[in-house]
């Protein structure tokens, strides 16, 4: 079985060829041997693996938006959670929600175009609420 490091885009043949809860004991491994501390592991992984699935789709723009965040300094595993802090921005948006609604995949992706670098780490510092 392949090991999972976001600092390496994984082999597409290999990546999709896994059952998608073997990605995601992958994704979990990787973070336990890197000691990393998280409230919600499961959850990491979860956002780990969708933002690696859509990398694998030239149609979407994350993958360009991981190599042009990499272009822009960040490592390839900060630029995967920059994008997945995008998409748990919508996922909250609708579990909160009072109605069913579709996900909003061209709002999504128009935001996840005009990430960068700086709006980022502006984030994380709580300087930009909205990226």
């Amino acid at each position: 079985m392949m090991k999972y490091d976001p600092a390496e885009a994984p082999d597409p043949a290999e990546w999709l060829a896994l059952d998608e809860s073997e990605r995601l004991d992958l994704v979990e491994a990787h973070h336990r041997r890197a000691k990393d501390r998280m409230p919600n592991p499961q959850a990491h992984a979860v956002f780990h693996v969708i933002v690696e699935n859509q990398a694998l789709d030239d149609d979407l723009p994350v993958r360009r938006a991981i190599r042009r965040l990499m272009g822009e300094g960040l490592d390839r595993h900060e630029a995967i959670h920059a994008v997945a802090s995008v998409l748990a921005g919508y996922i909250h948006e609708l579990m909160g929600g009072e109605e069913a609604s579709e996900f909003p995949t061209e709002a999504y992706n128009s935001e996840i175009e005009r990430l960068t670098a700086e709006s980022w780490r502006a984030w994380l510092e709580g300087d930009d609420e909205d990226r």
